[in-house]
Order: structure tokens, then sequence, then C-alpha cells
């Protein structure tokens, strides 16, 4: 590039105007609407998820699955939305080898350099003055979370999946974990899934490329407007009921999901997912569809290839306040049991999975809409709400590229960009319409030099900037305090892994 970041004409320069990253986000719609005009924890890396083990059961290359692991293909798809089954003889247990077992581990151990600045630190260490501002570095070997996965079928069209995953540390919880009824009467259209799922998103996080501390996860399925009180990440796995179905090639899919309103979380008042509350005595929907299509080239040419564009929405609740338990002692002996005063939230957005020839795109633009109560902390519902409070918004999105240079290596960049659209009042932090914005790049390569039915290597080199306005980065980056709430922090994260599993 010919100016630095920050500089000049960037995208990421905090003069970066709204009316551009309006037009940012409408190129993303349009490159959807274009696709059906042509009818076509530690490091994150411990939430993605690949399994050999379906390669060793049926004796396939796991090219037959994925673009590049953990990515599927339609492919692998139409296996997944089966229920794991390639509805043949060997789907069912009954006719294994009894020394087959599906289970599969991952990990990756890594080098990787985190940098934030504007941040507040204590001039002299220890003394708690907080007397410094600057930047916040730290570098060194590390290793990521570890998935341990099992999945397959108890029965044919009976399938399950169970992924123990830990943090670094070995502190372990439940990412996944249901049983599904598969082709019910028959049909593809009728599948039923029971009990802790992602969300039927058409770009998944828990198997998305990157993996560095900034770019692995999607800035725009965890955002909330600043002093939000809503907890809600698209793209964590949540824990209810699904009523899912696909056509025969899995080119149509819709997906209806009924879910506890607590973040995914299990026990009611305890679990080790970060943030999940208590029950809130409500219930979240999401819907999702998604269409494919085999786009033609132009003339003299082959296809474009698999265009796929979807749709989706989630609508909730969220509570207020919480019935509470104590020992008498005062105000902070209570204890949360149960939440109250629910008020409702709600998510849209459009996506697409676009590919010409080695090129994949995947654009996706997403809106956000909270109840002026959730962006008030300590404000129960039972409250009048004070003069001048309004309903927190967020809308924006991001454009991801793979290119496959061949099926062992690959070529990875993403732009994202998310906005606040209105804050609960105009004077939170700095009080600045821009308060809260995120613009995130990441650039990436992975090379993959072993990929059997066995097991699989891939060494993965990133480098991602963040930029928020007026907040900390959503990787948690840096010393917990902004030093300057006029002035964008700027977190850099540059790593390199060697992502294997077995």
């Amino acid at each position: 590039m010919s100016k630095k970041f920050g500089e000049g004409a960037n995208p990421m320069n905090i003069k970066w105007s709204q009316s551009k990253t309006i037009l940012t986000c409408a190129f993303l719609l349009l490159a959807i609407v274009l696709c059906d005009v042509r009818t076509a924890s530690a490091l994150p890396a411990g939430k993605v998820m690949a399994i050999p083990a379906f390669a060793r059961k049926y004796g396939l290359p796991c090219s037959a699955c994925h673009t590049a692991w953990p990515e599927l293909n339609n492919f692998g798809q139409v296996f997944r939305d089966n229920g794991y089954q390639l509805m043949n003889d060997r789907d069912s247990p009954i006719w294994q080898n009894p020394s087959y077992f599906p289970i599969s581990f991952r990990i990756t151990p890594n080098w990787h350099r985190e940098s934030t600045n504007n941040q507040v630190y204590d001039s002299v260490p220890g003394s708690g003055d907080g007397a410094a501002i600057g930047s916040v570095t730290q570098a060194g070997f590390d290793l990521s979370g570890m998935d341990l996965w099992s999945a397959g079928t108890l029965y044919k069209n009976i399938s399950f999946t169970i992924l123990p995953s830990s943090d670094s540390t070995a502190v372990w919880h439940f990412e996944a974990a249901f049983i599904r009824f598969d082709n019910l009467h028959g049909s593809p259209w009728l599948n039923i899934k029971f009990g802790r799922f992602e969300l039927d998103n058409l770009i998944s996080e828990k198997r998305m490329l990157f993996l560095s501390n900034n770019g692995g996860f999607y800035q725009i399925y965890h955002f909330n407007d600043p002093q939000d009180i809503n907890n809600f990440g698209y793209g964590d796995n949540q824990i209810g009921v699904e009523l899912a179905g696909h056509s025969a090639n899995s080119y149509t899919r819709y997906s209806v999901a009924f879910l506890s309103s607590n973040e995914g979380g299990v026990g009611f008042t305890t679990d080790v997912v970060p943030g999940a509350p208590p029950s809130g005595r409500s219930y979240d929907v999401n819907f999702a569809f998604s269409q494919a299509f085999n786009a033609p080239g132009p003339a003299g040419e082959s296809g474009f290839g698999l265009e796929r564009i979807g749709a989706f929405a989630i609508v909730g609740q969220r509570p207020t306040y919480y019935q509470t338990a104590g020992d008498g002692s005062g105000p902070s002996s209570a204890v949360p049991l149960v939440g109250l005063g629910n008020k409702p939230f709600y998510r849209i957005g459009v996506a697409g999975d676009l590919s010409y020839k080695n090129l994949e795109l995947l654009p996706l633009f997403m809106y956000g809409h909270d109840n002026p109560y959730l962006g008030i902390p300590g404000l129960p519902s039972t409250q009048p709400l004070p003069l001048g409070a309004q309903a927190p918004t967020f809308y924006g999105g991001f454009l991801e590229a793979h290119y496959y240079f061949n099926p062992q290596n690959v070529a990875l960049a993403r732009f994202e960009q998310v906005n606040v659209g209105q804050q609960a009042f105009s004077n939170i932090g700095n009080g600045s319409s821009s308060n809260g914005n995120i613009t995130a790049l990441t650039f990436g390569y992975r090379w993959y030099p072993i990929m059997f039915s066995r097991a699989g290597v891939a060494l993965d080199w990133e480098y991602s900037r963040v930029r928020t306005i007026g907040q900390e980065p959503l990787s948690g980056d840096g010393s917990g305090t902004v030093a300057d709430p006029f002035n964008p922090v700027w977190s850099n994260s540059i790593f390199f892994g060697i992502d294997f599993d077995f």
C-alpha cells in the first residue's frame, strides 16, 4: 500500500465517513442480489471443528467434504444434513467394524503477538496508580483450546454430536451436544435436533479458516451497542430444539430453532460459558433459509460454480433484572436466580457463499435492534424510561475472500465494518455517533502439507488489525481501560500456528 494505516484514503482511517460505510454494506447486499440474478479461549482455534473419523469410516479423502477443512463444500453439507450419513448400509453402527470409534481431537500450538494502543496501565508496576498511557504488547508461544469431538450415528437416521472443548488451561465445557432424528417419515425436509448446537448460519463461525486473536471470530456476530446489557452473540452455540429440512442435494435448506434465552447456558444458574446468565423465563426463535444455484459462466467458459444465498432472523428477549437470593448480609450477597422484566431484541441479515473458479466470496450484512431498556444498565422494566432514551441499533457486515491455488494452499482476506446506528442515549461514551464502531482487516494463508483420512495438518499465518472507537476490542486485548475515548483503539494480531487433528 502506498500509505500507512490510518492515513489518507485508507478505509480504516478514523475519517472514513458513515456514508462510505453504508455504501460498503450496500455493496455486500448487492453482491448477494446479483448472485440471484445469475440464477445460479484462549485463542478461538478451539471453537472450530473437523473430524477425520468420518473419512476413516467411509474410506473417503478429506477433500470429499471440505474445500479446506474445516470449511464444508456442498457434498459435506449434504452429508451433514443427512445426519452424517451417505444413505447406504455403512451408515448404521451395526454394520461397522467394532474397532471403529468416531472420535477426533484438534489443537493448535502457535506463536502470536498482540498489541493494543490507547491503554491505561500503572506507571510504576504494581502501584495501581493507572498513570501511564500507551500500548500493551505481548508475544510468545501458546496453545489454542482443544476439541475432543465425537459424532456419528446411533442407528439408521439417528445421529449425534458430543464436543467437550477446553481453553488453553484445560478448563472444559460442552461446546456442543445434541441428538438428531433424521429423515422423519422418509423425508429430508423433516429433521429434529435436540441439545446444544450452532445456529444454522450460512457462514459458520465454528468452521472458519481464521484463527488469530482478532481475526478468529466475526465482529458482527458478537457486537452490541456500548453499555448494552444484551449478551447475545449470533456466533455462539445455543441450547434448544431445531426443526430443519433440505432438498436431496441440499441446494434448498431451512431451519427453525426454539432456544432458551440464556445464551446457551446450562444448569439454569451456572455455566462455564462466558457471560451466560440464569434462565430468563423466555425463549428465542431463530429462522434461516438458503438457496443454492449452479451459475453458468460466460459463453465459451465453464460455469462460475455453486452459488448460495440466504437470509436469517432471530427474535428473542433478555431480562432487565433478576429474582435473587442471599444470606441477608447486604445487596452484594444477592445471587441471581431467574431473569425478570424481559424486553425484546432482534437480529436480521443476509449472507452469501459465492464462487468464481478458484475464488470464493463470503458476504454478510446484519442489522440489530434492542429494546431501550436493554441499553440502560441497572434500569428494571418496572421503572419508567428516562427522557431521551431510545432503542440501541447497529448495522454492518463483512466481505471474506478465499483463493484456492490448489486444495493444499489457500489465501485468505476479510474486511469487516460494524457501525452503531443509535445509542440508548446520545451522550454515551465520547458523545459521538461513531462511539463503538469497529473496523477490522485480516489477511492469512493456510498450507495443508498433510490431508489424509486419519490426520490433517495445516500451517496457518495471519495478520489482523482492528480499530474500535471508544471501546476495548472484542478480543479482550489490552489493559481493559481506554485512555482517550475520543481516539480509536488499534489492536493488532500476528499469528503462526500448526493446526492439526487426528
